[in-house]
This record gives structure tokens, C-alpha cells and sequence, in this order.
């Protein structure tokens, strides 16, 4: 069984600028997420996220988003610009991730036929800390049947990160439905593509409180 959390954890991702970090921060997230996919509209470059990181409050988690990278790209992006934990939103192999580890949180997307089985697999490899459990491939905001994850959820020992098409107005529902370790929004605090709106921010952060 995951810990059963006392209160839920917030991630923003896809954070490009100051402006959006501080906001993030101030509206009492946990965790901000730095996008080096550079496939994404969210994309940053390390050295202009080492920037963002340096100008972080105390105790605010970063993460870094990669997308199936090569080992030495992983490396170079490590050795310029250091998170706390990497993500891995693509289908990278088991080896690429104990290479990468420890701290990785892992992403699968949401299959009804499949979910039980992802989480299984991901549940044994000692470097992943944290499975993410988006409704799309990543950023899309598609979201999925909440309650068709709580039980294989709950048979999961890693903390379960719960994503995809969360927004102010349903992330509540969300919450009560799963019960997750934290929620992760990127698209749903946006108030255009790729570009954060920091009063969606602030009140994302407010309903997860209240939730």
C-alpha cells in the first residue's frame, strides 16, 4: 500500500519563466516542473532553468522533465542544470532508468487493460520513487476515469502522482476519486499554450487545500 497522505502534494509543470516559478511557489506548491522534451511547448533550456532555480524560496522540489533523452544527453542537461527528481514521460527502458537513477518519478499513461500491469512494473525498480499516472502522453490535458485508478492505486507501495486535464474546477473531484500522493498540472494553469496564468495557479493551489 502508497503512504496515505494527510494532505495532497502540488506540482506545476512546464514553468519557463521567473514570473511563473514565483507564483508557483508563492501559491504553495511543492514542486515545479522544468519541460526538457524539446518536442514541447513548455521546452526550456538548462541554463535558463538553473537560473529559475537559483531564484527559488527554501524547500520548493524541482523537476526535470525528459522524454525518452539518451544517456548523455540526461548527463549533460544533469551536469548544467540539477533537479531534485527527473521525470520520464516517455517509454524509456528499465536499464535507461536505473542508469538515471535514484529520484526518478516514471509516467504511464492511463489504460484501463494495462494500468494494474504499469504499475507493477515500475512499482519493483528501486530508483523510481514516484509513478505518475497522466491521461495522455503528456501536457495534452486529457484526463481519464478517476475511479478506474483506485484500486490498482491502492495496490501500488510508490506514491501515485496523479495528472492529466486537471483544472481548478475538477482537480477536487479528482483528489476524493484517487486519493493520490500529489496531483501535477501544467495545461489546466495555462491561459494559452505553454504560457502559465498565475491566478489559475494560485487557485488550483487554493482547491487542492480545500480538497
Amino acid at each position: 500500500m502508497p503512504p496515505t497522505p494527510d494532505r495532497t502534494r502540488v506540482k506545476i509543470c512546464g514553468i519557463r519563466d521567473d514570473a511563473s516559478a514565483r507564483a508557483a511557489a508563492e501559491a504553495g506548491a511543492d514542486a515545479i516542473g522544468f519541460v526538457f522534451a524539446r518536442s514541447s511547448p513548455r521546452h526550456i533550456e538548462p541554463a535558463e532553468a538553473a537560473m529559475i532555480m537559483a531564484g527559488l524560496p527554501p524547500l520548493v522540489v524541482t523537476v526535470g522533465l525528459f522524454v525518452n533523452p539518451r544517456l548523455d544527453d540526461f548527463c549533460a542537461v544533469e551536469e548544467q542544470c540539477p533537479p531534485h527528481y527527473t521525470q520520464f514521460h516517455g517509454a524509456e527502458p528499465e536499464p535507461l532508468v536505473r542508469q538515471c537513477g535514484p529520484d526518478i518519478i516514471k509516467a504511464v499513461r492511463f489504460n484501463a487493460d494495462t494500468i494494474a500491469a504499469d504499475l507493477a512494473k515500475w512499482d519493483r525498480i528501486d530508483e523510481v520513487a514516484a509513478i505518475l499516472v497522466d491521461g495522455s502522453a503528456g501536457g495534452m490535458g486529457e484526463s481519464f476515469d478517476w475511479s478506474a485508478l483506485r484500486a490498482p492505486a491502492e495496490a501500488c507501495a510508490k506514491p501515485i502522482i496523479l495528472a492529466g486535464g486537471l483544472t481548478p474546477e475538477n482537480v477536487a473531484e479528482a483528489i476524493r476519486a484517487v486519493r493520490p500522493w500529489a496531483v501535477d498540472v501544467s495545461s489546466g494553469v495555462e491561459r494559452e499554450r505553454g504560457v502559465k496564468d498565475p491566478a489559475l495557479i494560485r487557485a488550483f493551489c487554493a482547491a487542492v487545500r480545500e480538497a
